[in-house]
């Protein structure tokens, strides 16, 4: 099965029986020959390595990994309908007299996995790459989704092509589609004893230095095949990957409010901000300090949009004093780290992120009250996300590494 989508007529199919008990019924729901549904039915057990029916007397019952297909699968197809309703909305082809079908009833695997490269990359040819497909073929695939919508679905640019709102609106439902795909495939492999599982965090910069990686090797060191993948990125782009399904979870600071109706956050614990500095800078090794005294040397300030940022301009305005001590705007800490031990400079920072700094000697707290300073840290889901027991087990342990005692936390 290539990249995620089996055939979505034989999901059809499939799921039809499996309500109805009956290939027969399936079939006719379909519109099939009773031998095209079964035949049908075959196919799509071979394509995900397991079987999924089983006649018990006059029915067919699901078996196990059925079971866990059925509802992946099913949960698959609302969101290929519910793109499609929103798709068809967006080009203005709905009306309260003459509603217009949802095209997913006809869309197929090859379009899905052709538009949702063409939305990756932006490009025909770049798409045709990826999927290791001619340029043409790609080509004439996404237009014939197009015309199977009845609305725009591309405009072209000087770069590439560009996808209209209805365009987006449909690539959305694919990638949750296509998500609930890989967690339906990966729960058969569990069942199958075989755990081939995959894990795809988002992680923002505090997370980064302890608590991901803990729970990454309990993980690994706890499961056989199982595969944990940490993006990194701006929240902005996070949160996108994690609304369309590309992610599974984000973890760092949560916004308040949550920053989208489809999301929900969970809180682990509250972090804390600190004024740092190099360990060799002049006021490392004193005491009772004032924010006055490191006002006087160049700082590092986080990007505006990140909450320790928002915290030294919104809270402390640093940007309002009649010159500026900004001199570096960055979010790396590897950038952070190098211009600090390059000079006298200062800046805010999460406690939790400079902990490995600070227990090696690289970085040095300054003694400065804070007010005000304390953010929670925790994960982002969306909310129609059910996670798999191997899924589940890695939230359970970035849950466990968050919560243990730290002297550079502050609950």
């Amino acid at each position: 099965m290539k990249n995620g989508f089996p055939n979505i007529r034989h999901m059809r199919v499939f799921i039809e029986a499996a309500r109805k008990g009956s290939v027969s019924a399936a079939a006719e729901h379909c519109h099939l020959s009773q031998p095209a549904a079964t035949q049908a039915i075959a196919r799509l057990e071979s394509d995900v390595g397991a079987p999924l029916l089983f006649r018990r007397r006059q029915r067919f019952s699901l078996t196990n990994c059925g079971a866990a297909f059925e509802r992946r699968a099913a949960a698959a197809l609302k969101h290929l309908r519910d793109g499609a309703r929103a798709a068809t909305r967006a080009g203005g082809k709905t009306s309260p007299r003459r509603p217009v079908p949802a095209f997913d009833l006809s869309v197929t695997a090859a379009q899905l996995r052709n538009l949702i490269a063409i939305a990756n990359t932006g490009s025909f040819t770049v798409a045709a790459r990826a999927l290791g497909l001619s340029q043409p073929t790609v080509h004439r695939t996404a237009r014939s989704l197009e015309a199977l919508s009845g609305v725009p679905f591309f405009a072209a640019r000087p770069s590439g092509v560009m996808l209209t709102p209805a365009a987006d609106a449909f690539v959305l439902g694919a990638k949750l589609a296509q998500s609930e795909i890989r967690q339906g495939l990966e729960e058969i492999t569990r069942e199958l004893g075989e755990d081939k599982g995959t894990f795809v965090l988002g992680s923002l910069p505090l997370a980064r230095t302890a608590i991901v990686p803990q729970a990454v090797h309990a993980m690994v060191s706890s499961t056989e095949g199982v595969q944990v993948r940490v993006i990194d990125g701006r929240y902005a782009e996070l949160l996108r990957s994690l609304r369309e399904g590309d992610l599974d979870c984000l973890i760092g600071a949560l916004r308040h409010p949550a920053p989208a109706d489809d999301v929900e956050q969970e809180f682990l614990f509250r972090d804390a901000l600190a004024i740092v500095a190099h360990p060799g800078h002049p006021l490392a090794r004193q005491r009772n300090l004032e924010l006055e005294d490191a006002l006087a040397y160049p700082w590092i300030a986080p990007p505006r949009e990140t909450p320790a940022g928002q915290y030294l301009f919104e809270t402390l305005r640093i940007h309002e004093r009649k010159q500026t001590p900004v001199r570096v705007v960055s979010s790396s800490m590897a950038t952070l780290r190098g211009i600090l031990s390059e000079g006298n400079y200062i800046s805010v920072v999460s406690r939790h992120q400079i902990s490995v700094d600070e227990r090696l000697g690289m970085i040095a707290t300054l003694d400065i009250p804070l007010a005000g300073h304390f953010r929670d840290i925790g994960l982002t889901y969306r909310k129609d996300w059910r996670p798999t027991e191997t899924q589940a087990q890695f939230i359970a342990h970035l849950h466990h590494f968050s919560k243990l005692p730290s002297l550079n936390r502050s609950k």
